[in-house]
């Protein structure tokens, strides 16, 4: 089953050698998956501060700066992956080391044929 493991947290929150540590690690990890035949894809997103939000609303489209909602935590990266069930992912999702710090959010993905039925 494939799920993305969506990765939260203060973007403040590290330094710069922790952000560094934290990507070498985070690294390792996805070239072990990807060995396991278990990684699909994965990579940190830039700072909310780069954000665009859409919304269409009666037909007309309405463009701001910024995130969709204003939290402590942000959205700051993801991990696509595809492991036998949800226990396994949560073994993943808790090496992860922004699960630390933030939060970690695993979510199944609907495979697109099963949506359409």
């Amino acid at each position: 089953m494939k799920y993305m493991l969506l990765i939260y947290g203060v973007e403040d929150g590290w330094t710069e050698d922790e952000r560094r540590e934290c990507m070498i690690e985070s690294m390792a990890i996805s070239e072990e998956l990807e060995k396991e035949g278990k990684w699909i894809a994965s990579a940190p997103l830039h700072s909310v501060s780069t954000a665009t939000s859409v919304r269409v609303r009666g037909g007309q489209r309405q463009v701001t700066d910024g995130p969709f909602a204003e939290t402590t935590e942000q959205l700051g990266g993801y991990y696509i992956i595809d492991v036998d069930n949800l226990d396994e992912a949560i073994k993943i999702a808790e090496r992860l080391p922004p699960a630390k710090k933030g939060t970690v959010e695993i979510r199944p993905l609907f495979p697109l044929p099963e949506v359409l039925e």
